[in-house]
């Protein structure tokens, strides 16, 4: 029994978000809150969350991060889809819209991480420089560790 206990115990010290999402489940069950309604409060925690975190990250280093300005929308237009497809009167061309619009800051959002200016990669061989104060890193490949022997 101890076994199994310290078991349960290790798996929930190493993946807290289980046990925070089931303690929020059991409170959302407990409150008699319908769970639409649930979700959206906490994807309008998560969106201040991330405004906050923009801010945070402006103040420290005085520049605004694109993804963090594309995750505020995508998660704010996934509570408005959320909201619309619970209602019981649906327009679906606003649901569709707004589904295509989320796809678009996804596409956004890769290319805005994809082409950040954090970071620099020319060739195996060249010289990565960083811009957020990691230090800057040479890739040395076989041919020029074979010259320096």
């Amino acid at each position: 029994m101890k076994k199994a206990i310290n078991k349960i115990k290790d798996y929930f010290s190493s993946n807290f978000e289980v046990l925070a999402a089931a303690i929020i489940f059991i409170g959302i069950i407990a409150s008699g809150k319908e769970f639409y309604k649930a979700i959206i409060l906490m994807l309008e925690f998560i969106v201040i969350m991330e405004v906050v975190k923009m801010v945070s990250d402006f103040i420290k280093r005085e520049t605004l991060r694109l993804r963090y300005i594309i995750d505020i929308f995508i998660i704010f237009l996934i509570r408005e889809v959320i909201i619309l497809s619970t209602n019981k009167t649906r327009d679906y061309f606003d649901i569709t819209f707004l589904l295509i619009v989320i796809f678009v800051f996804f596409i956004f959002r890769i290319l805005a991480i994809k082409f950040s200016p954090g970071v620099i990669k020319v060739s195996q061989d060249t010289v990565i420089e960083y811009d957020d104060g990691r230090p800057n890193k040479k890739v040395v490949t076989t041919k020029e560790s074979n010259q320096n022997e």
